[in-house]
């Protein structure tokens, strides 16, 4: 099974894994980059509409079955979105960057904490939560088309033009006219 989340920039492939394997403390790079993965869906999901969905599915996963905690990592969850609703645009990538990382390292640490046989059934039962929630906005486009999963912003400053496909473009003052337009 292959999990891919993408998110600003950064795609991260996790497939075969064999989360049995190490686990002295220390997570295999293959259990890293699915943790990152998580990390960034939960960013990503905060404030779309599917936010409800992942913030029930990543609060159960944490928990395990215990109510208590489930409302913990839900109350987590809320302060995350709240977060990134309410900073500032210029702030945003950096903050974004901030709770991503925070949430990969909650998971790993979890990771970290189960024994081999439940960190692998862990492993798998967050993997089944990615595919269900990262492959709802994937997008495609055929042959020389353009496709957008998340935001796009294209903006033109300083006497420069800019837009999502572009033919010839010409800056400046035109020339003066000829005899024949005079």
């Amino acid at each position: 099974m292959t999990v891919r989340g993408t998110g600003y920039g950064t795609t991260v492939l996790v497939s075969s894994i064999d989360p049995g394997r190490g686990g002295t403390g220390m997570l295999e790079q293959a259990l890293m980059a699915l943790a990152a993965a998580g990390g960034s869906a939960v960013v990503q999901a905060a404030g779309t509409d599917m936010w409800t969905g992942v913030r029930q599915a990543v609060a159960r996963w944490f928990a395990r079955g215990d109510g208590q905690r489930e409302r913990a990592e839900l109350e987590r969850l809320d302060l995350t979105a709240r977060e990134l609703e309410t900073t500032e645009a210029a702030a945003m990538e950096r903050v974004r960057i901030r709770q991503e990382g925070a949430w990969q390292a909650r998971i790993e640490a979890l990771l970290e904490s189960l024994d081999e046989a439940r960190r692998a059934h862990a492993a798998e039962d967050l993997r089944t939560l990615l595919v269900q929630y990262t492959h709802q906005g994937e997008v495609s486009a055929g042959h020389s088309g353009q496709a957008v999963g998340g935001n796009v912003d294209i903006r033109a400053d300083h006497n420069s033009a800019a837009a999502w496909n572009m033919g010839d473009v010409t800056l400046g003052n035109p020339p003066p006219p000829g005899p024949l337009q005079g």
